[in-house]
């Protein structure tokens, strides 16, 4: 039996990316618990995004930040195709994945963390002087991958696809079901979702929230929760399988 089985584990992903995990903590007899911390809405400025896609092969690379971003892309793209000179990279594996499922390959990502350092050290981002690289990705958000391309002589632009906000959500179900100790983790996947699940559930939430170990797939999401006061944070390798493998290994052990 699974050590997760019975286990109440709070997934804060945005809706739409929340399905395939839910299904694999359910699959191992968990109470998976979704509670999207951020709502993914269209970008603000959509003629910019279509003005990038009309001049893609003005391009050397395309860079997705995130398997949002290769969704929210593809639905701007719409029934036209990437153009075929254009070399593909991504942040993560998560990434990779979403665009091999839509018949991409030979996409450039690092393998292991899934962040924008990984990726910008890789042999293919060395060299990339001169070269017209467009970054894919929501509103906002790190700037050390334009601004390493850019120092390396690179001409970068940026296509953002998509805003991410904080849902006007209801969290009373989700404090009853703290009261009554039915979650026994959380799982994040931004530092932006950890701050707004505090907000959401407001003073009350913070000990919960405190008290309750988190899993989550990078070091800089881990300092955002302790920053707010979490107590116990795991960092688990990227992806669905390192988090349950974390998952599993806390409450075998624990």
């Amino acid at each position: 039996m699974s050590a997760l089985a019975g286990k109440g584990i709070l997934v804060t992903r945005p809706r739409e990316q929340a399905e395939p995990l839910l299904a694999r903590l359910q699959a191992v007899g968990a109470r998976a618990i979704a509670f999207p911390a951020i709502e993914i809405a269209p970008p603000l400025d959509r003629a910019r995004l279509d003005g990038l896609i009309d001049r893609l092969a003005d391009f050397d690379w395309v860079i997705f930040i995130s398997p949002t971003a290769v969704s929210r892309f593809y639905a701007a793209l719409g029934e036209r195709a990437l153009p075929t000179v254009l070399r593909i990279a991504a942040v993560g594996e998560a990434s990779a994945r979403a665009l091999q499922r839509r018949g991409v390959d030979g996409i450039v990502f690092p393998e292991g963390n899934a962040d924008s350092e990984a990726l910008l050290a890789l042999p293919a981002m060395q060299a990339v002087q001169g070269q017209k690289i467009l970054i894919v990705r929501g509103e906002g958000g790190r700037e050390v991958l334009a601004e390493t391309l850019r120092a390396r002589s690179a001409q970068v632009e940026y296509a953002e696809c998509y805003r991410r906000l904080r849902p006007a959500a209801d969290g009373g179900p989700i404090l009853a079901e703290f009261r009554r100790g039915g979650i026994d983790a959380i799982t994040a996947t931004s530092g932006e979702g950890v701050s707004n699940l505090f907000a959401l559930l407001g003073p009350e939430g913070e000990g919960f929230l405190c008290d309750t170990p988190w899993f989550v797939p990078h070091v800089r999401i881990a300092a955002a929760a302790r920053v707010l006061g979490a107590q116990r944070v795991a960092v688990s390798a990227p992806g669905d399988e390192g988090l349950l493998t974390t998952l599993e290994e806390w409450f075998a052990h624990g």
